[in-house]
């Protein structure tokens, strides 16, 4: 695998806030013009990643008041975080390793940085990106026994694939902390001199602990803002906050002199300060939290199913229930 230095993953994929918050704001603004245009932000997409807006609907045109209600960007936030969490959910389902799971949110936030959630819904996107991440870590599902595993059509997963390599500008290898966390853990064992068992032991635990903490920091924007080297650290630095092993920042200091000893401790502290407020901000919505979004969602790309919902209610009280779990 290439290194991360020179890679297309530092050179262009990593943004400051500013950057993500105006990709976020453009990629709305643009389904809003098109909702307004079009009376639905829908897109079609065939397999070959080409894609196109449905077809001008003139009478939601020229009836503005029944035209859907666009997403806010906070809306689209909350329904990007849920998906991210289902992604963690499915890839464990299917007792993929954890490098599978973080390429897959990578490339979902990537996408989503080109896209807005009412262009493009994230249920679908989610199952192509953890499809992609198969192929691309080398552990081949097929999109029938993906699809079949979660009760979701697998042609939806191939018929968006070109769509997500497009949008990831066919950058497909990507960094992820974990990694980085072994190699820290193994050069942990010689700093702390752990020979007995019982050190072993506990450095492990702290390996367990730290991992639980990558898995929260891949579902931050932290992967778009840091290098993985920096999120493994941050990760650690949560883990040892609970089990106490070492003196951390002794560590930070042994490691900067030995690989980087032009850069300052405190540029590091900045930046694990900066990844552990991300975690601190973290969403985690349920289906009930994000119901209202996905209904707003539903109409936007769907303008009739607004009315169709009213129906199946007068004939059922089960239709409440949103086929937004993935699961």
């Amino acid at each position: 695998m290439a290194d991360f230095v020179t890679s297309t993953h530092r050179t262009k994929w990593i943004f400051t806030p500013q950057d993500i918050k105006h990709k976020y704001k453009v990629a709305n603004y643009r389904a809003k013009q098109a909702l307004e245009k079009y009376g639905t932000t829908r897109m079609e997409v065939d397999i070959d990643g080409s894609f196109s807006y449905a077809e001008s609907q003139n009478d939601a045109k020229d009836s503005a008041e029944k035209r859907p209600k666009p997403l806010k960007v906070e809306e689209e936030q909350l329904l990007r975080a849920f998906y991210e969490f289902k992604i963690q959910d499915v890839c464990d389902a299917f007792k993929f390793p954890r490098k599978i799971q973080a390429t897959a949110l990578i490339y979902f936030k990537r996408f989503y940085l080109q896209w807005s959630v009412m262009e493009h819904h994230p249920k679908d996107i989610m199952l192509t990106c953890i499809y992609a991440a198969c192929k691309a870590e080398e552990n081949h599902v097929s999109a029938e026994e993906l699809g079949k595993g979660i009760g979701q059509d697998h042609h939806v997963i191939l018929n968006n694939e070109m769509l997500v390599f497009q949008s990831l500008g066919f950058d497909l290898i990507v960094y992820s902390p974990y990694r980085a966390l072994e190699g820290f853990i193994s050069d942990l064992e010689e700093f702390c001199g752990a020979k007995d068992e019982d050190q072993l032991v506990a450095l492990k635990g702290s390996l367990d602990t730290a991992r639980i903490e990558a898995d929260k920091i891949m579902r931050s924007d932290g992967p778009l803002l840091f290098p993985p080297g920096q999120l493994a650290l941050t990760a650690l630095h949560r883990a040892n906050a609970a089990h106490s092993i070492f003196d951390f920042e002794r560590y930070l200091r042994s490691l900067l002199s030995r690989y980087q000893p032009a850069h300052a401790i405190s540029e590091l502290t900045g930046s694990i300060n900066a990844i552990d407020s991300l975690i601190g901000k973290l969403l985690t919505p349920t289906s009930k939290d994000v119901k209202h979004v996905d209904r707003k969602l539903k109409s936007c790309l769907d303008p009739g199913s607004h009315d169709k919902s009213k129906k199946r209610k007068h004939r059922s009280k089960d239709s409440s229930h949103e086929a937004i779990d993935i699961s």
